[in-house]
């Protein structure tokens, strides 16, 4: 019965999410002196998540479900570039910006830890623990 709980899926995607654009978020600051480096970004939580199917859909026709659907969910989708203003040595990495997103990268993560802990509560009350 608690053993498929959509949300705490949904939670452990957002907080890979989170890991990867930290990641991302890291390696601009590393390069931000390198001569011609792009900052880049990977898409948000919202455009990027594609919940996986763990239960194998029931067709009642050969055509009733099609097999796009059977999508995995991908917390570092493809890398984009972030727009913003670029150095004279062709450097377009803001350390401000980058300070910017990693908080938002930590206010996800710290949102997906926030429904696990709240998620596991509830389960717990309901059987009867506490």
């Amino acid at each position: 019965m608690f053993d498929k709980l959509s949300i705490f899926a949904k939670a452990n995607d957002l907080a890979l999410h989170a890991a990867a654009r930290q990641s991302v978020i890291a390696q601009n600051i590393a390069n931000a002196d390198t001569p011609g480096y792009r900052a880049r970004d990977i898409p948000s939580f919202a455009e990027a998540y594609q919940p996986a199917r763990t239960e194998q859909l029931r067709a009642t026709r050969s055509n009733h479900i099609d097999a796009s659907l059977t999508t995995t969910a991908s917390a570092d989708a493809n890398t984009v570039y972030r727009a913003g203003a670029i150095s004279p040595n062709g450097n377009s990495v803001s350390l401000e910006t980058e300070m910017m997103m990693a908080a938002e990268a930590k206010r996800d993560h710290d949102l997906a830890l926030a429904v696990y802990k709240s998620t596991l509560g509830i389960v717990r009350s309901s059987l009867g623990r506490r």
